[in-house]
């Protein structure tokens, strides 16, 4: 009997359960001891303060609220590596190599602003060229056919070869020379034409097919060579001194030598642009009448066959 009181008791002194009042707010758990807060960006370490940005093994750097000033901050001063330095020499070298190629190739055309009337001239004085060439070829081929199918195979030598050394006197001046060509004169009254324009305006009628030059009183040859008159102004020719206005007479094809010195900035306008005057008179026949003292050879003979 005692043994079934006791459990009754304990069970009439247990309180009743209370309702709670209203609602009651869940409690969070408390943060375990000794657990960090994360540190890094974004991470504050008070209300009020600034994010504090920790690197592995650096201090701590206060990083701004501001946004524009974060940015600032994050890239200067800047944090380059040896990977991304390399890179940046690689490219730079790459975009250099480029532009120079680019500009060397834009460059070489001198013609790029050239008006189609001159570029119809050059095309013209290109396809003179090319059938003197084609003349001078049938020549020789003829000339090979006669030697080969004369009965007389040593008089036709002989009339070839005089025929020969007559061609190889005008070039070497030693004979005249006469036929269509022009008469170029350059009028220099404020004495701005020196001796590389002259030899410029030389050059660009070689080119053009020349045959024959003569400078005022002075035959040109292959060895002419122009120099600076140190007193008293003008130009030397082959030691000579000859002074302005400077007279080409050239033995030519009229068609071919008047465009070459008329192209854009060619000899005509180079001249113009020192103050000189350039007049070309085209004619059916010039007379190229100055020689040349033919100098004897010192080192160089014929090479034996």
């Amino acid at each position: 009997m005692s043994g079934e009181k006791e459990p009754r008791e304990r069970d009439e002194e247990r309180p009743e359960p209370v309702e709670p009042v209203g609602s009651v707010e869940p409690v969070e758990p408390a943060e375990p001891v000794g657990a960090e807060e994360p540190v890094g960006e974004g991470a504050a370490d008070g209300p009020g303060e600034p994010p504090v940005a920790v690197a592995a093994g650096r201090e701590p750097v206060e990083l701004p609220s501001d946004g524009r000033t974060r940015l600032k901050a994050a890239m200067w001063p800047p944090r380059v590596s040896r990977g991304q330095l390399v890179v940046a020499l690689l490219l730079f070298a790459l975009g250099l190599a480029l532009a120079i190629q680019v500009r060397s190739t834009n460059d070489h055309s001198e013609l790029r602003g050239a008006r189609q009337e001159d570029l119809v001239r050059i095309l013209d004085e290109l396809d003179g060229k090319q059938q003197r060439l084609q003349s001078e070829k049938t020549q020789l081929e003829q000339s090979l056919a006669q030697l080969e199918n004369s009965s007389n195979q040593a008089k036709e030598a002989q009339e070839q070869t005089r025929k020969k050394a007559a061609e190889l006197g005008v070039l070497a001046g030693t004979e005249k020379a006469t036929g269509p060509g022009i008469v170029l004169t350059i009028d220099d009254p404020q004495g701005q034409v020196k001796a590389d324009m002259l030899l410029d305006t030389l050059q660009e009628l070689r080119a053009a097919g020349a045959e024959a030059i003569q400078i005022n009183d002075v035959r040109v040859v292959a060895g002419t060579y122009f120099t600076d008159n140190s007193s008293g102004g003008g130009v030397q020719i082959d030691g000579k001194s000859v002074s302005q206005p400077f007279r080409f007479t050239v033995v030519g094809n009229p068609q071919d030598l008047t465009p070459a010195l008329n192209i854009p900035g060619g000899v005509v306008r180079s001249l113009e642009n020192h103050q000189a005057r350039a007049t070309i008179v085209q004619q059916q026949k010039v007379l190229v009448d100055a020689l040349a003292a033919p100098k004897p050879l010192q080192y160089g003979k014929p090479a034996a066959k």
